[in-house]
């Protein structure tokens, strides 16, 4: 997969329609890098825009976008509800895919150095860039904000990590670091901006200072009033949605503002969200509520009518979930072929796709036709004293038929890699070492995609018996044929002599499985 790096740089103007959209042209003119969401606010006078590229492309991408706003943005003019330190605020690089924390501190650093050295403006690290403690934080390094500049640069302490310790009025200074994914979620209430503050100070991470720490770790939080949309919000920064999930960030506003008798009016995302954090708040009010909710598709739709994200502007998933904006392009993935399409590509002229992708693909049609059965069977009156039971089957099929789905192109780029070291040079010793270490990770890759393959198999044997015996009669003959593409696709001899054993193991359980399952198949009449 290739190497993807989100980056969010903060731009101080929100209000002005020719200068956000300049800053984004700038953006999306430098080869490489995808512009995904640019999320303006007038009463912030902040622009906040999302794109993504390889590491080099979006540290040239925002280089290009601070050029564009240099001309264009006067911080001695500025004034806007969002704390800001300069014209370009805040500028963080975020790892998407195939790329460490350690890479995209590069980028910090390198974007820092050429900012610096382009415009001639001071420029800090923060977040895992930081190279002291007390700049780990971005609020502390923009403490006292762009009025307090010129005598904070005048301090030791304060000295810029690139360019010169000088105010540039016009600019002030930049901050840029690397950190996880931060998602920019606000809570709208009917109440002033001092409520709204209120709330903000109870629930951040930093409470109201030493003696007052906060409900939530890892969230930052202030009040303010959006004049636009006429109401106040509770603006949080996420800095960790996994320690602390959204859905957790919403119902302590809510309890907050209840103390105080304020309504909560729903909610917002500010630029784009990933979708583990999205799921993982559907997850918890499947389990709160009790509902059943299997399709991805729907637990979205519950997220953003549970939270409000809606109540301010549309919330389109397509637009606002960075996985659904970067997905590898349909016509490129094996899955989102026809199937007529799908049976001309193996049976062509090449080794891949070959078996090990007709084996995923077979065994993803398996866990289908489980999930089918119980959806014949779930809801239905005349099986509704086995509706609990179907709650807790179909949901194992469903979501292994997604994952199984996604190792048809999985075997095919793990076999398409080893055949691709086949071809390295190998006329020196060095060529043939570096070869050898190729071919290795090749089969080594293309070793362990059929193993996770009957690995992940192996799960759905016991609920498929389940499924046999209490699932509507009429599906029989389909319980029987996902038996039989379950047990095809693991396949004996895609495995080597490091993986033999468990491989042995998996096929038997695979036979005997299969031939519980048709036998207690047949036993029902």
């Amino acid at each position: 997969m290739a190497q993807l790096v989100e980056c969010v740089p903060n731009f101080s103007e929100g209000r002005d329609p020719q200068v956000i959209d300049a800053i984004a042209a700038a953006v999306s003119g430098t080869p490489g890098c995808s512009l995904l969401d640019v999320a303006p606010g007038a009463s912030t006078n902040r622009t906040v825009y999302t794109f993504v590229g390889s590491p080099a492309a979006v540290v040239e991408g925002a280089l290009n976008a601070a050029r564009r706003a240099f001309s264009l943005i006067d911080m001695s003019q500025h004034s806007g509800e969002h704390p800001r330190i300069g014209a370009l605020d805040v500028c963080p690089f975020v790892p998407v895919q195939n790329v460490s924390m350690d890479d995209v501190v590069h980028c910090a650093e390198e974007f820092g150095q050429k900012l610096s050295e382009m415009l001639h403006v001071p420029v800090f690290l923060y977040g895992a860039a930081a190279r002291t403690e007390s700049r780990r934080s971005l609020p502390s390094v923009r403490s006292g904000e762009y009025e307090a500049l010129p005598d904070k640069l005048k301090l030791a302490d304060w000295s810029p990590d690139f360019g010169p310790a000088l105010f540039v009025p016009s600019w002030g200074a930049t901050v840029t670091g690397a950190r996880k994914f931060l998602i920019a979620y606000n809570v709208n209430l009917i109440a002033t901006k001092e409520q709204a503050h209120r709330v903000a100070l109870d629930l951040r991470e930093q409470g109201r200072g030493k003696d007052q720490p906060g409900r939530l770790q890892k969230v930052q939080g202030m009040g303010w009033y959006l004049d636009e949309a006429n109401i106040a919000q509770v603006s949080t920064n996420i800095l960790d949605y996994e320690l602390t999930p959204l859905h957790a960030v919403h119902q302590e506003v809510c309890r907050l503002a209840e103390d105080l008798k304020l309504p909560v009016v729903g909610s917002q995302v500010v630029g784009l969200i990933p979708l583990k954090a999205v799921l993982d708040s559907a997850d918890f009010y499947i389990q709160r509520d009790r509902l059943f909710i299997v399709e991805e598709e729907h637990k979205v739709r519950l997220v953003v009518s549970k939270l409000g994200l809606d109540s301010l502007g549309s919330f389109n998933p397509k637009e606002r979930i960075i996985e659904y904006m970067v997905r590898t392009p349909e016509s490129s993935r094996l899955v989102s072929l026809s199937l007529q399409q799908f049976v001309q590509k193996v049976a062509a002229r090449s080794a891949a796709p070959g078996g090990g992708s007709v084996s995923a693909a077979m065994a993803a049609l398996g866990a289908a036709l489980g999930s089918m059965v119980g959806q014949m069977t779930y809801g239905r009156r005349q099986f509704e004293d086995v509706d609990g039971v179907m709650r807790r089957l179909i949901p194992p099929f469903h979501q292994a038929a997604g994952e199984l789905l996604l190792m048809v192109d999985a075997d095919a780029e793990a076999f398409s890699s080893y055949m691709a070291a086949l071809k390295m040079p190998k006329n020196t010793a060095e060529e043939r070492k570096g070869r050898e270490a190729s071919l290795q990770a090749g089969l080594r890759r293309a070793i362990s995609v059929p193993l996770a393959l009957a690995d992940r198999i192996s799960v759905l044997w016991a609920p498929l018996k389940e499924m046999v015996v209490y699932g509507n009669i009429a599906c029989k003959s389909d319980a029987q044929v996902a038996a039989k593409a379950l047990e095809a696709a693991v396949v004996p001899d895609a495995f080597k002599m490091e993986t033999q054993e468990r491989a042995a193991l998996l096929l038997q359980e695979a036979k005997t499985s299969a031939a519980a399952v048709l036998l207690a198949a047949d036993e029902r009449k």
